[in-house]
């Protein structure tokens, strides 16, 4: 089946990084020819996109800097696909995760947004799917114990959400909640995405099947402007009215479910 297809990158001088995702997606586009949306957020030494003949790659340069949620949803108005994907410019392709993502959309219903598993370069599964964003999580996560626990949902599960570096939606899905909430200038959109279209029936669904790799940067923990960006975020989410709804009916709202060889449609 082919995969009708819009990719926004948006690079904040990742120069030699957004070269890696951009050669991988050229070895990976085969008769698709899907389009890329690059949008250099600072000033940059742009790509050389004739190294990238497979892709259709339009460049746009802002004059300021936008935010995460701002500027994708800004290449979503170049979107003319029915799906829309969100990655990272730090992403690495090794395998082609459009190929499982690609049956998980021909068989799966109601879905808001897919994302692969997420891997590090040294094979370790990455901290990507996350459950509720409550300030009891937060700490949870500073112990030990579930720091260094990686794990699928499971069907059952309460709710959880994907993080931000590979977000595939349906664009329908996506106009339909209005993109991403561009009060987040960075960090916890993601959150507030899958809330929202968990909130208004649609299914937040991790692949099993598909894997790409990404080395967590964890700004915030080096950095105190990155920390307040967070935490700025953070207090957004919890005031915000899909926060609490998620949070009060967390057991009426469908979980991400891995998708594996027994895929069964979700209702």
């Amino acid at each position: 089946m082919k995969l009708n297809l819009t990719l926004s990158i948006v690079s904040h001088g990742h120069g030699t990084l957004l070269d890696g995702l951009l050669h991988d997606l050229n070895g990976l586009a085969g008769s698709d020819y899907p389009t890329v949306i690059l949008t250099y957020n600072i000033p940059e030494i742009a790509v050389d996109i004739g190294k990238y003949p497979l892709l259709k790659i339009i460049e746009t340069y802002n004059k300021e800097p936008k935010g995460f949620g701002d500027n994708h949803n800004a290449a979503f108005m170049l979107c003319k696909s029915s799906w829309f994907a969100v990655l990272n410019p730090d992403l690495r392709l090794p395998t082609d995760p459009f190929v499982a993502l690609k049956k998980t959309a021909a068989k799966a219903k109601h879905i808001g947004v897919i994302a692969p598993t997420v891997f590090n370069s040294a094979g370790g599964m990455e901290d990507a799917v996350r459950g509720n964003l409550t300030p009891l999580s937060l700490l949870l996560r500073r112990t030990p114990a579930i720091r260094n626990r990686r794990r699928l949902p499971r069907e059952g599960d309460s709710f959880f959400w994907i993080a931000g570096m590979f977000m595939l939606f349906p664009s329908e899905a996506y106009r339909a909640v209005g993109g991403f909430d561009e009060r987040f200038f960075l960090y916890c959109e993601d959150y507030d995405i899958c809330a929202r279209l968990n909130l208004a029936g649609y299914a937040v669904v991790v692949d099993s099947t598909a894997s790409v790799v990404h080395d967590a940067q964890r700004d915030s923990h080096r950095s105190f402007k990155h920390l307040r960006l967070h935490l700025v975020s953070l207090l957004k989410v919890w005031r915000s009215k899909a926060f609490w709804k998620v949070t009060i009916s967390a057991s009426r709202f469908r979980a991400p479910v891995p998708v594996s060889t027994n895929f069964r449609d979700q209702n």
